[in-house]
């Protein structure tokens, strides 16, 4: 959001911006769920809901986890909140005590650890190297839970990597967490739907030996193209589901009635969308990774779902610009990047991880193409 908040500035100064930065399709929300939308209005769904969803919601999310994941909860053990992020929220402030501990895989989306630091939890933040993916291995794990460990976070497919945990990976993962009971199981699956190369997802909930442990997110920002609606789900015990649920009554009550509404179609409606959709993401990934490994100093592995590619800049460290300005880290980097070339990326060591940057290919062929050659240009120049 930093990012696009500069890259606006500089657009309203007159600058020809291109922005990589915003984790948003920019497909459009389909035309039935939009229309939900308006016949709630119309039909005057204009009132308070139950806090954490509607019933007819709930049931929706039900449908939709035991027809798309094979889970199976009732209504006490699924709740709606305004977007993924608030879950996520309401979870972490419902379960941690000071000093507890949350493993957190790094590059990891922006907003774990500062969740788990406002409840007064300690972010354990563990490398994952690129030669894995990006993906935490079972041995990381199991070295650092400690007794003070309450939660690990899981998300794949990741932001800011792409990087997609197999089922196999997964049952490794879990072999090790069967081991300690204590730990709670948080799975970000927000990018399910954006998946390439016949990947099969795979949640780690699905093992019935973490079934009880494991709160599984999700939402309708990504694989419906409705961030602006703010609908985020999870299913979970009871017991954890409840208590998020007295912290919503506290805070925001229920999200909007008229996108719980929309949400409802969406999940039961026609899914015929989402295919093409993730076809259309795969084409542009194949460019840009394919573009980005031929540009002097980057390097890309290339991911296998969400709308994100994460190029190791490292070579590029350490150089000047055209400006004269030594680039010292990632973050000079993308600075000297937006101001020389008017491409707006997001830094690494947002994510975690120093010497490398995130583009988010959910825009244009065009504009992709562009921002591509103007990346080429600006680092063939630096010296």
């Amino acid at each position: 959001m930093a990012v696009v908040k500069k890259a606006t500035e500089l657009k309203a100064a007159g600058k020809d911006i291109i922005s990589l930065g915003a984790g948003e399709p920019d497909f459009d929300t389909p035309d039935n769920v939009k229309q939900a939308g308006i016949d709630a209005i119309k039909n005057g769904q204009t009132k308070y809901t139950i806090v954490d969803g509607t019933i007819e919601l709930k049931r929706a999310i039900i449908g939709k986890f035991k027809r798309e994941n094979s889970l199976t909860y009732n209504e006490k053990q699924v709740t709606v909140g305004v977007g993924g992020k608030h879950v996520i929220f309401n979870a972490i402030l419902a379960t941690i005590n000071p000093g507890d501990e949350v493993i957190i895989p790094a590059p990891y989306w922006v907003s774990y650890p500062d969740i788990v630091l406002l409840a007064g939890g300690i972010p354990k933040i563990i490398e994952c190297d690129e030669s894995n993916e990006f993906k935490i291995l079972p041995e990381q794990i199991e070295k650092n839970i400690t007794k003070n460990t309450k939660w690990i976070i899981l998300n794949s497919p990741s932001n800011p990597t792409g990087s997609v945990y197999s089922e196999q990976e997964l049952r490794s993962i879990g072999k090790v967490l069967e081991k300690f009971p204590q730990v709670l199981i948080m799975s970000d699956d927000i990018y399910e739907h954006v998946l390439y190369d016949d990947f099969k997802f795979f949640t780690i909930a699905q093992i019935p030996e973490l079934f009880s442990r494991t709160l599984t997110i999700n939402g309708l920002s990504k694989s419906y193209a409705m961030t602006g609606w703010r609908v985020g789900y999870a299913g979970g015990a009871e017991d954890l589901i409840q208590a998020m649920g007295k912290i919503q009554s506290q805070s925001t009550t229920n999200t909007s009635s008229i996108s719980q509404a929309a949400a409802v179609e969406a999940l039961n409606g026609v899914q015929d969308f989402i295919k093409p959709r993730s076809d259309a993401f795969k084409k542009r990934r194949d460019f840009v990774v394919q573009k980005l490994n031929t540009i002097k100093g980057l390097s890309c592995k290339n991911p296998q779902g969400a709308f994100y590619v994460f190029p190791n800049c490292k070579n590029c460290i350490g150089k000047k610009d055209k400006m004269g300005r030594q680039i010292l880290n990632d973050t000079d980097f993308v600075t000297s990047l937006l101001e020389n070339t008017g491409v707006a990326v997001v830094q690494g060591s947002a994510f975690g991880s120093e010497g490398y940057f995130r583009i988010s290919y959910a825009t244009s062929m065009d504009n992709l193409v562009k921002a591509l050659d103007k990346i080429e240009a600006y680092c063939n120049k630096l010296i």
